[in-house]
């Protein structure tokens, strides 16, 4: 594949990524990893490190699009959930890290594939907004609960080098019982610290390089994938989530199934 093509490639597939991504409120990195892997031919290792970089990115734009509906103050007004979830994620996102660099090629490509079926079942199952309003738990066995799903989150997003959402708003909505709204912009904050923390935990292994070997691909992807989660975010709501969550479900499943075979 030339350059040209290459760079052509790269943004239309981001685009497309991100707009699947925003049409649910979410960045989209679950899609982009498969294709990384599958299209574009990275390792695994190398494919989840890309992944992260341009996660940031997208998590960092969409925080500061999302003031416009929830402002920086009602979102601070909710530390205590912050903390409580990073109190968790910061060590799981160390720990996963770690845990993707000392795994076997093979072995990582199989738990990606297990952890992008995890996501299907979250995204099918995980988005009824049915218990806001209502915490699951409350006191101390809240915040331990916070801490032992922020840990879960951390390792889910540092293995696949995605933001988490797909985890954290189901995990903010039943255990917090915040509105979804809220629980959107929410979840960026706990992923931002949490995804800086793995990415630095990757900085020490040798794969790290892939991202100064890529920087163009890399740029014109993300770029693709800003454009295509404003496109989606603006389109939000107007696919029915009862249509549109199994469609992206599925092709989280066969994207699995073809990381697991690819290992």
């Amino acid at each position: 594949m030339d350059m040209k093509r290459n760079s052509v490639a790269a943004f239309g597939s981001g685009a497309v990524i991100g707009a699947l991504g925003g049409l649910i409120g979410l960045g989209g990195a679950e899609f982009r990893l498969p294709l990384l892997i599958g299209a574009f031919r990275f390792a695994a290792l190398e494919a989840v490190i890309l992944n992260k970089a341009m996660s940031l990115v997208v998590v960092a734009a969409a925080f500061l699009f999302r003031t416009r509906t929830i402002s920086i103050e009602t979102v601070a007004s909710h530390c205590d959930v912050i903390i409580n979830l990073l109190a968790g994620s910061l060590a799981g996102a160390w720990f996963g890290a770690g845990w993707a660099m000392r795994l076997k090629s093979e072995r990582l490509y199989r738990a990606i594939a297990v952890l992008l079926v995890l996501i299907a079942g979250a995204l099918l199952f995980g988005h009824d907004a049915s218990n806001q309003g209502h915490p699951l738990l409350e006191s101390n066995g809240q915040i331990f609960a916070g801490i032992l799903a922020g840990f879960g989150i951390g390792v889910v997003a540092s293995l696949l080098g995605i933001a988490g959402g797909e985890l954290l708003i189901p995990t903010l909505v039943l255990l917090f019982g915040l509105d979804i709204k809220l629980a959107g912009s929410l979840s960026l904050a706990v992923s931002l610290p949490t995804m800086i923390v793995g990415f630095s935990r990757y900085t020490q292994d040798a794969s790290f390089a892939v991202l100064g070997k890529n920087r163009a691909f890399m740029v014109v992807m993300a770029a693709g994938s800003l454009v295509g989660a404003f496109v989606g975010g603006m389109l939000l709501g107007l696919a029915p989530s009862a249509i549109l969550l199994p469609i992206l479900a599925v092709i989280l499943v066969i994207s699995a199934v073809k990381v697991w075979r690819h290992g």
